[in-house]
């Protein structure tokens, strides 16, 4: 594609909420197909709304028992594509005629699960078009009308208004595409090439117990003039249609909201079970705690006692506080005590030398005879504990 086409596309696109994105796709698709163009219209809703939107208009190849022909569709994006699914229609050319389905109706609106089931993140319109051709290769979407022969105006529906939602001004342009025959064949091309045309009748819609179908209608006598009886299976069948894909959407609406319950119930039982578990865990806590509270209350009232028992007693003798049960364990104990006395004494007699007390002399004098002492002790007190079968 040329930029300026590129471009004149993007000024198309200024409205859309994603434009860059809704661009690559229908680069991609005109990339891909080139019976496609890309077209700005004007489009009308079924309450008479009017909107500019941008379409691609065209043929897609569809491949029909060895033959390749081209099926001519319209695709409307939407302003908010990707977020939704585009409105696809089977435009007919004046020597087509719609054949009706459950993936067609009679106004050439194409219903596809693949449109019904639209997500933005993995739908779009390569894989919508490829899904359109595998679609209309099983079931195709439209057969030759007879030559030389009126069809009538189409009927009112049951509601008052026509049953065809209205198309787009402009006429559906001629585009072939490239290297394959034209569809439907015409009577100069060769019939060993394609299929026959296909024959004029209305196949009917799943019913609601399976994929039977009903009996269809075919033109009597060949003469390929649309009844009365023709029009009513027709209707009958779109209806029947119509309340199939209302009763699945409702099915599936209800089993979404189910299916949101089921995991709401999931979610609050879990959540009660782990609210136990915390309930459980504070009452063992709650009752460890009023333990501890007795607990400690016992203690601060002995407490209580054996100061108020000891304030009332008379005054103790430190030397009397200690006493040893054998003769070899108070000798330990004097000497323990003495050894530490003269470790007192051999410090401050340094202290003395350092503030200049004692000369020099006196301190060595002193200090000699109390280390003589003290090893005396220390040998003592090791003596001792080998006796009394401590470690030393």
């Amino acid at each position: 594609m040329a930029n300026i086409d590129e471009c004149e596309i993007r000024m198309w696109l200024f409205k859309y909420r994603n434009l860059e994105a809704t661009l690559r796709e229908i680069l991609s698709v005109t990339t891909h197909y080139h019976g496609l163009q890309v077209l700005k219209d004007t489009y009308i809703f079924n309450d008479g709304t009017p909107m500019e939107l941008v379409q691609l208009n065209g043929t897609i190849p569809v491949r029909f028992k060895g033959a390749v022909y081209n099926i001519p569709v319209c695709i409307w994006l939407m302003d908010t594509h990707p977020n939704n699914a585009p409105i696809c229609y089977v435009r007919p050319t004046a020597d087509m005629s719609i054949k009706v389905s459950m993936f067609v109706d009679q106004n050439g609106k194409i219903y596809l699960p693949y449109l019904h089931d639209w997500k933005p993140n993995t739908s779009d319109l390569l894989g919508l078009i490829q899904v359109m051709i595998v679609t209309f290769g099983e079931q195709p979407p439209v057969f030759a009308k007879p030559q030389n022969k009126e069809i009538p105006p189409y009927p009112m529906n049951s509601f008052g208004s026509n049953a065809y939602m209205p198309y787009p001004n402009n006429p559906y342009p001629q585009s072939n595409y490239p290297g394959y025959p034209s569809y439907p064949p015409t009577n100069s091309q060769s019939t060993g090439s394609y299929p026959p045309p296909y024959p004029t009748s209305y196949s009917g819609y799943p019913t609601p117990g399976g994929f039977g179908s009903v009996n269809s209608v075919s033109t009597p006598g060949g003469t390929g003039t649309i009844k009365d009886e023709h029009i009513r299976v027709s209707l009958l069948s779109a209806i029947e249609d119509k309340l199939l894909r209302r009763m699945k959407e409702v099915f599936q609406q209800n089993q979404a909201e189910l299916d949101t319950l089921r995991r709401t119930q999931d979610e609050l039982k879990q959540g009660k079970a782990k609210l136990d578990v915390i309930l459980s865990k504070l009452e063992k806590e709650q009752n460890d705690l009023d333990k501890n509270i007795t607990l400690l209350k016992d203690k601060e009232e002995e407490l209580d006692k054996a100061i108020q028992r000891i304030s009332n007693e008379e005054p103790i003798d430190v030397d009397e506080a200690v006493t040893t049960t054998a003769p070899l364990y108070k000798q330990l104990l004097n000497a323990f005590a003495e050894e530490a006395a003269l470790e007192d004494a051999i410090y401050y007699m340094g202290e003395a030398l350092r503030c200049g007390v004692v000369d020099l002399d006196v301190f060595l004098r002193q200090v000699r005879t109390l280390s003589r002492k003290q090893f005396i002790l220390r040998a003592l007190m090791q003596k001792c504990r080998q006796k009394a079968g401590l470690a030393i």
